[in-house]
């Protein structure tokens, strides 16, 4: 069954499912069809997440267990919706909290579970959790051999945690191990176990497990073979196959081996009837696999069209311009971005192009003919690797499939037309090993390599782009977004019609979701900075007054002014994005409560661009200074910039509210099924994680949505607080509700705007046989909404020309409930007399 609308709730930080049902009645008022549940799997203690599953086959005591689980669906099925898990194939806990980690980290090889995690058991297992290495380690003191709390075997204790010793190692003389105090004789154990104790900081360059990402912490799991994915899918299967489950999400499928045969076997499980969808970031220009069994992605690339629609490209160029005004430079984006992927390449993922490296060396000795030397490998390689623009292509044992020859082709083509062209033959020898051209007796490892190469790229391009670049870059914060296009492109109503139209052939059933628990900002805090791209000038003239009157609060360093330009820039737009809109200059209370906020999301951007200060190596004096630059923004003493502040948001706040609006009725009438995340359903306007997964206020949302009441534009307070929004929201999902096919199958038209303010229209309908809707929404209202003119003459001598299925028919406003004849076109200052939208209904 393929929902209508979904509603991601946030389970754990308090979310339960006894919490969660009782809020089944709101979401069936709203309109949802199916509740959307983050992983409820027993997870490590404390997790905020539930992505480091510890036991797959059981459902989170923390958060009701399975009674607790039973009675939500009890509840759901009761009041006739349904319910999606998001499930994570692709890693679990490498934590001893795992019980299959656990096992194989006491059993190495000789585990049951050896073969479950993607293990290189060519040497022993790396445990990078300590805080320096061993020998360090173990001469400090901090490990000591003592009999585990639990268990009452030996092992080494470092700090609170116990590592079991191989019971092999202690057979026959429990006691004697336990009583060894002699560093030598610890040290000598340590040698005799199935894995290797060692510092955090050296899992970048030697690791012997596949991780998710750069999180040691999540080790990847080898759902490729028919057993391991027998084991990790049994309670999933059980919940599907007996109704309680209607559909999957599925995390990270790109880091799956072979994602093609896993989402096969999945269908085949799951059956015909679930719905699937895939965490999965497209490319420009890149669709879904067709032969992938799903429904469709989660929909990363609906944010990416949204901004053709609320993005002023004619201005764009001006933004910029001001941007490297302030920042004394031109920026070369394609520039940077290498720059950001050769980091990724030769730091943070070194230890997995290292292990490339030597399987490539491995190949290169069975295979006839001269052999490069490791050097110009490695080189060709490390190009291979930065050069590719999508997250990863689709080989399996055989080989690269058409798709995935053609992508290389071109990949190989750039980059010998470039400035850093390897060494030919190299670069050509890592080509054969990807298409599968080598000797039967290269093939495995040429499998092997093919695997690990495509396991790599998207980690690679993630941690580049998403989670580098997008906090290096700031010219335009509303464009830095999980699955935008990181390069510069054009900006158009027309690219908009036409990705939309792509969406109906391609994906109709896809999630469309604006905000998730991993988007970089909320999505009405993104449609207010879309309005930026209108006002280049005046956005530049403020920050100039703003940083010379916070100017003091800079301070010099020896490596220069903490916070730089270019970070100023930043925490103005990033403020500018989360300021409530209520919050007046003089709110002391309020400021404060922003600040604490602001203050984590400061912190977490500039350790991101990896500039000055990192994660792994924190600049304490750089980030006092810019956390203290901060601060000083929000302090109530800092009333002349607060005021000005203020003061130059209001206009900007008032066309981003309208952006908000357009944005929410886009995704509930365009092609997909239209995803709301916690709280979003009312003003979003958070911050990157953790910020964006704090629970809303459910009691408040559920108080502001009465039964069926039409939603109205007159008062300003509804615009602001986002109850126009919420009812807004409630209105549509009920009509997809009352014709589930017009938005599943209908067409999508494009309708074309004439007149005085036709730039600042989007319109088009969905139609089918039966039914039809025509949205018109305002865009681009910055330098619209002069005060003192009314809707009649804000919207006056603009048409919507309607082709010939569509005129000459009666319409229903479905806002105000009014009727309207409008023949071939559709006047916009008539239907925005009530609300500056129009939902109209054919009759």
């Amino acid at each position: 069954m393929i929902p209508t609308a979904t509603y991601r709730i946030q389970f754990r930080n308090g979310m339960t499912f006894d919490r969660a049902a009782a809020l089944v009645p709101y979401l069936k008022r709203l309109g949802i069809s199916h509740l959307y549940a983050s992983p409820i799997f027993t997870a490590t203690s404390g997790s905020t997440h539930g992505y480091d599953v510890t036991d797959a086959n059981e459902i989170d005591p923390v958060l009701g267990g399975r009674e607790g689980f039973d009675h939500m669906v009890r509840v759901l099925k009761a009041e006739g919706l349904g319910l999606i898990l998001d499930i994570v194939p692709n890693h679990m806990a490498a934590s001893l909290e795992n019980p299959w980690w656990r096992d194989v980290v006491e059993s190495g090889q000789d585990s049951r579970y050896a073969r479950h995690f993607d293990i290189d058991w060519s040497r022993r297992l790396t445990l990078p959790f300590l805080g320096d290495t061993f020998e360090t380690v173990l001469e400090a003191g901090d490990i000591s051999v003592k009999a585990d709390p639990k268990t009452g075997k030996p092992a080494f204790a470092y700090f609170e945690t116990f590592y079991p010793l191989n019971p092999a190692t202690y057979a026959g003389r429990e006691q004697e191990v336990l009583g060894i105090t002699d560093k030598a004789a610890i040290a000598s154990l340590h040698d005799q176990q199935p894995y290797r104790l060692m510092s955090w900081r050296d899992a970048k360059r030697d690791l012997s497990y596949r991780r998710f990402f750069e999180i040691t912490g999540l080790a990847g799991v080898r759902v490729e073979d028919a057993q391991v994915f027998d084991d990790t899918h049994r309670l999933i299967l059980e919940l599907v196959r007996n109704g309680a489950v209607d559909g999957l999400r599925v995390d990270h499928v790109d880091g799956l081996a072979d994602p093609k045969a896993y989402l096969e076997r999945l269908r085949r499980e799951a059956g015909p009837d679930c719905y699937i969808t895939v965490e999965k970031i497209l490319g420009e220009g890149e669709h879904i696999a067709p032969d992938w069994p799903i429904s469709g992605t989660t929909g990363y690339e609906f944010i990416a069209a949204l901004s053709d629609a609320l993005v002023d490209g004619n201005k764009l160029d001006g933004l910029r311009a001001a941007y490297e005004t302030v920042v004394g430079a031109p920026v070369d984006m394609v520039g940077e971005l290498l720059a950001a992927k050769l980091l990724m390449a030769d730091n943070n993922f070194q230890g997995e192009v290292s292990t490339l490296l030597k399987l490539a060396m491995q190949i290169g000795e069975t295979e006839e003919g001269p052999q490069s030397s490791e050097a110009s490998v490695k080189s060709a390689l490390r190009e291979l690797l930065v050069s590719f623009p999508v997250y990863r292509t689709y080989g399996t044992e055989t080989g690269l499939p058409p798709e995935g020859k053609h992508m290389l082709d071109k990949v190989l083509h750039d980059i010998r037309g470039g400035q850093h062209a390897p060494d030919e033959a190299s670069l050509a020898f890592l080509a054969r090993i990807l298409r599968g051209e080598v000797t039967p007796a290269s093939a495995e490892q040429a499998a092997l390599f093919r695997t690990r190469f495509q396991q790599l790229t998207g980690p690679l391009m993630a941690k580049s782009v998403e989670d580098t670049l997008f906090f290096r870059q700031h010219m335009a914060l509303a464009l830095n977004e999980v699955g935008a296009e990181p390069l510069p492109r054009p900006f158009s109503l027309a690219r908009f019609h036409e990705e939309m139209k792509t969406r109906l052939e391609k994906q109709p059933d896809a999630l469309s979701g604006t905000s998730t628990h991993d988007t970089k900002r909320g999505e009405d805090a993104r449609a207010r900075l879309y309005v930026l791209t209108e006002a280049p000038q005046l956005w530049a003239e403020a920050v100039t007054r703003w940083r010379h009157i916070n100017k003091a609060s800079v301070q010099t360093l020896e490596d220069g002014p903490a916070p730089e330009p270019a970070v100023e820039w930043m925490l103005y737009q990033a403020l500018a994005g989360v300021w409530p809109a209520d919050l007046q200059a003089s709110d002391a209370e309020g400021l404060k409560a922003l600040e604490e906020r602001f203050a984590a999301y400061v912190e977490k951007a500039i350790r991101e661009a990896k500039h000055r200060t990192n994660w792994g190596d924190s600049n304490e004096a750089y980030e006092e200074a810019v956390l203290g630059y901060a601060s000083q923004l929000l302090s109530p003493e800092n009333s002349a910039f607060l005021q000005d502040f203020a003061d130059t948001l209001k206009p900007i706040i008032r066309a981003g509210l309208v952006n908000s609006v357009t944005q929410t009725i886009i995704k509930l009438t365009a092609p997909g099924v239209p995803d709301i995340y916690q709280g979003s359903e009312s003003l979003d306007l958070s911050l990157v994680d953790p910020d964006n997964r704090r629970e809303p206020d459910f009691d408040l949302l559920q108080q502001r949505l009465p039964e069926r009441k039409k939603p109205t534009s007159a008062d300003e307070e509804d615009w602001q607080s986002g109850r126009l929004k919420q009812q807004v929201i409630a209105t549509l999902l009920h009509l997809r509700q009352e014709a589930p096919s017009l938005f599943c199958a209908g067409d999508y038209v494009p309708l074309e705007a004439k007149g005085k303010r036709a730039g600042n229209i989007l319109a088009f309908a969905r139609a089918d046989e039966d039914d039809a809707l025509i949205v018109i929404t305002p865009r681009l209202v910055f330098n619209a909404l002069h005060p003192g003119l009314t809707a009649q003459d804000r919207w006056a001598e603009t048409e919507i020309a309607l082709p010939p299925n569509l005129a000459n028919r009666r319409y229903r406003d479905l806002c105000t409930g009014k009727t309207i004849d409008p023949k071939e076109r559709v006047a916009v200052n008539w239907v925005f007399a009530d609300h500056p939208f129009a939902l109209l209904v054919a009759q």
